[in-house]
């Protein structure tokens, strides 16, 4: 059974992957129907995302408060599961059935990460700063290598740029963790404040570099690194497991497994058929029409009789010129 503290975190990661998948939907509609960012600016649903995204963020911090890192962070990939069927609604589009099959296998994977993690009780311990101060550093040594990497002009940079904003966002959500759970007053927290906001900044900056090649394979990895760094931080240094032995372990990887192939189907772009639900065709007014002949016959019929072309005199700005 999952206690109290669980099942209120539960509670808020749900609500906070509505409130993400809600400002996706309410972005990509503000986004098209603008040219510039002045536009943007300008309309209120574009402010009412920002307000989504506030509130999302706000519930996911406060959700660390009340569950592990390996219960909480996976969650966040309900968002896709939400946005995709959501953005259909509104836009008025058909919902592909790689899609749906991408939101079956999703949740069927956080399913199985539920019941292999939610049996523990409110996180009583955080990282120290000694902690705080060593995974700052790798992480940052990781981003960089990552960051070099996509600045050489490689194909894979926007993967790269992912991956890095995938660690960053992972790790800015666990030291979020230890000022949710209950600090005091220092100048150690002072610090990790400033390296939650570093991180957090960090993470959406990249994200932005991640999207130029493109949104499916970027926001796929993106949306997989984030959960997977912060549950390799929570189990490695905040002792944070899986119930159930080694049934447990295994029934949680085969769900980050199809959680995983579930995120990749979500990402994948629409083919135009796919949104349409059919595919395009011409008007009727269109075909009705009579059809214009070819170049080719035309230069096959060749050009007037050379007897039927008459010499015509056009007065130029004062001077006859024989046309």
């Amino acid at each position: 059974m999952m206690s109290s503290p669980v099942v209120l975190a539960l509670v808020l990661s749900l609500v906070s992957a509505f409130c993400y998948a809600a400002a996706a939907v309410v972005q990509e509609r503000t986004a098209a129907g603008t040219a510039d960012l002045r536009g943007t600016l300008a309309r209120g649903s574009w402010w009412g995302a920002v307000g989504l995204n506030a509130s999302g963020a706000l519930l996911h911090v406060v959700a660390l408060r009340y569950g592990p890192l390996t219960l909480v962070q996976p969650l966040g990939a309900l968002t896709l599961v939400v946005a995709v069927p959501l953005g259909a609604l509104v836009a008025r589009r058909r919902t592909s059935g790689t899609q749906w099959r991408g939101v079956a296998l999703t949740l069927v994977g956080l399913t199985a990460l539920l019941a292999a993690t939610a049996s523990g009780s409110a996180p009583a311990d955080t990282l120290g700063t000694g902690e705080v101060l060593a995974v700052a550093l790798v992480a940052l040594g990781v981003i960089a290598v990552l960051v070099r990497f996509a600045t050489g002009g490689s194909a894979l940079g926007g993967l790269a740029f992912a991956a890095a904003s995938g660690i960053a966002s992972g790790v800015g959500s666990t030291l979020a963790q230890k000022l949710a759970v209950g600090p005091t007053l220092s100048w150690s927290v002072a610090v990790v404040a400033v390296l939650t906001v570093a991180f957090a900044s960090a993470g959406l900056l990249l994200s932005q570099k991640a999207y130029r090649s493109g949104l499916g394979g970027p926001l796929a990895l993106l949306t997989l690194v984030n959960p997977v760094t912060a549950s390799v931080i929570g189990i490695g240094l905040l002792g944070e497991g899986f119930q159930y032995g080694t049934t447990g372990t295994l029934t949680a990887l085969a769900g980050a497994v199809a959680a995983a192939r579930g995120v990749v189907l979500l990402s994948r772009p629409q083919s135009h058929q796919d949104r349409t639900g059919r595919r395009a065709s011409a008007p009727a007014a269109t075909r009705d029409q009579p059809r214009l002949p070819r170049p080719t016959r035309l230069l096959r019929a060749g050009l007037p009789s050379a007897a039927r072309v008459r010499p015509v005199t056009v007065e130029l700005t004062g001077t006859s010129r024989a046309v």
